[in-house]
């Protein structure tokens, strides 16, 4: 089940902490974190019990600043999402990106997705392909300078 964000799901994922390299994917707990979050751009994943296992953000939010100025041109629905570090790398992706992309289709109407992915994170880019998104174009972030792939899926 996709919600919009709450209070206490904004709160619980800004005190996600993600390890090793996937650290960037952690949000920092302030203010900004949970304006970020409260935005209107975010959504909560549930379980059936109402159990938080992720996010989905949509639109700019879902988008990072690049050093290239028209990275974001084309008239698509950009999508961000993260699962609970527990559960990352436990098969549970697909079914996630599935949820996310199907709930995405009926909302916003519309059948063009771009997601922006860091360069290292294989097991994301996998699941990505796998779901039918195809690289667009290789980015580098404005601030970090690191790598990202901007993947794009036509339904």
């Amino acid at each position: 089940m996709i919600i919009p964000m709450t209070n206490n799901y904004a709160v619980e994922i800004s005190n996600w902490k993600y390890e090793n390299q996937y650290s960037i994917y952690s949000f920092q707990q302030n203010d900004d974190t949970f304006k970020e979050l409260m935005n209107g751009d975010y959504y909560a994943y549930l379980d059936l019990n109402n159990n938080l296992l992720g996010y989905f953000c949509f639109g700019k939010s879902a988008r990072i600043p690049t050093v290239e100025p028209d990275t974001y041109n084309l008239e698509m629905l950009d999508i961000g999402l993260g699962m609970m570090p527990s559960l990352c790398g436990k098969g549970k992706g697909y079914s996630f990106m599935k949820a996310g992309l199907d709930f995405a289709k009926n909302k916003f109407n519309t059948k063009c997705f771009r997601l922006t992915v860091a360069i290292f994170n294989k097991r994301a880019i996998c699941l990505y392909e796998h779901t039918g998104f195809r690289l667009s174009s290789i980015v580098s972030h404005k601030i970090t300078k690191k790598s990202f792939q901007v993947m794009t899926l036509t339904v």
